[in-house]
């Protein structure tokens, strides 16, 4: 570490002296920091407003279930519950379950009371629905959804069901959430049974996959019909969300071009202006700048010191502008953009405006010294 403690008293005497010189021009310095901070608002109030947009139309389309997959199957098709094992081993999938065929199902305590559909539930991954608990009773346990609960009667989550057909009984130990990817299948009353048992492949009428991305769904919806296994493939039916996801593509690939274009717009409007503005500044200052060269400072420290302030006085601007922009599109309800949207306009901000330095730092260092300080 002390090899570089020299390095770090440099940086921190170029950082205080760069302060001092923007304090001591406070109009200069106000300006400055004032183009950056209207560069930051307008980028932010019109494409910060517009990836806000995108970003709850995305979620919207999202929430419709983009990434979704769903087989179903007639009773006589032959697709089972070992599919399951055969997904585990592909890329692309986040979750995957398969169900089996509807009972008709009521509460046990209500004779002739309204009729809710139970499934088996094949698959380990239960946490997406809401359900993390240990059941009691394996594969005689079951949860419900809050519509299938109300139906039954059932508001505290637990009681009893048999089935219409067979007469066997379920006990209801909790509920559990819906996903989108799942609400054909309301009401829902599922019988998890035991993932880890070495039971016979059961037949299965619906097998829901989830893909990681939209993009994927295409050629995971392939993949999945490719190890179905089943004897009839004509008793299949697979519905997929790709033409969602295709809109999602064209909303975000529309929308995101609409942004970048403006930002660049913006971005090179304002570096120009502060190119400008801080030409005009090196002018004023060409005495001073005379003087520190006339007293040994090098090309380079005057760069230095030129892009340092520059740095400090777009930071300020940057968080004026984004404090205020943000403030302005919660108070007229706009959604906002993620936080990295910001943080990225933030440093892209910053960033212009150091290049935009870059010649007038250059026009300063390199003046002579000594016609400088002749200038009255």
């Amino acid at each position: 570490m002390r090899p570089n403690c020299p390095l770090v008293s440099r940086i921190g005497a170029i950082l205080r002296e760069a302060c001092a010189s923007a304090l001591s021009q406070p109009v200069a310095s106000i300006v400055s920091i004032t183009i950056v901070c209207g560069m930051c608002l307008t980028v932010l109030l019109t494409t910060g407003r517009t990836v806000g947009a995108e970003q709850a139309v995305i979620s919207s389309i999202d929430s419709a279930g983009t990434r979704s997959i769903v087989v179903r199957a007639d009773s006589d098709a032959g697709l089972t519950s070992d599919v399951l094992a055969r997904l585990s081993r592909l890329d692309g999938i986040v979750w995957a379950g398969a169900f089996g065929a509807a009972d008709d199902a009521r509460n046990a305590k209500i004779p002739g009371g309204p009729k809710v559909p139970i499934r088996q539930f094949y698959g380990s991954e239960l946490a997406p629905l809401g359900v993390s608990r240990v059941f009691p009773l394996t594969n005689h346990s079951s949860v419900a959804s809050r519509i299938a609960l109300s139906q039954l009667g059932m508001p505290n989550g637990v009681g009893g069901v048999q089935t219409v057909d067979t007469g066997t009984d379920y006990a209801i130990v909790g509920s559990l959430t819906v996903p989108d990817y799942l609400q054909f299948l309301e009401p829902l009353i599922l019988v998890p049974q035991d993932p880890t048992a070495d039971a016979t492949a059961e037949p299965v009428s619906i097998l829901v996959v989830v893909a990681k991305r939209p993009d994927l769904v295409a050629p995971v919806s392939r993949a999945v019909q490719s190890i179905l296994a089943v004897d009839d493939p004509t008793k299949i039916e697979v519905s997929t969300s790709e033409q969602l996801a295709t809109l999602r593509g064209l909303v975000e690939s529309q929308l995101g071009l609409f942004g970048r274009d403006l930002v660049l717009v913006v971005f090179a409007v304002t570096g120009t202006l502060v190119a400008a503005i801080q030409y005009g500044l090196v002018m004023l200052r060409r005495k001073d700048f005379g003087r520190r060269r006339a007293l040994g400072a090098s090309q380079s420290l005057i760069v230095t010191l030129v892009l340092a302030q520059m740095v400090i006085l777009s930071a300020a601007g940057t968080l004026v502008g984004s404090a205020a922009a943000a403030a302005a599109l919660a108070i007229q309800g706009d959604p906002l953009p993620a936080p990295n949207y910001f943080a990225g306009i933030a440093i892209l901000a910053i960033v212009a405006s150091t290049i935009a330095a870059i010649v007038p730092s250059a026009a300063a260092a390199r003046r002579d010294p000594l016609r400088e300080l002749r200038v009255p």
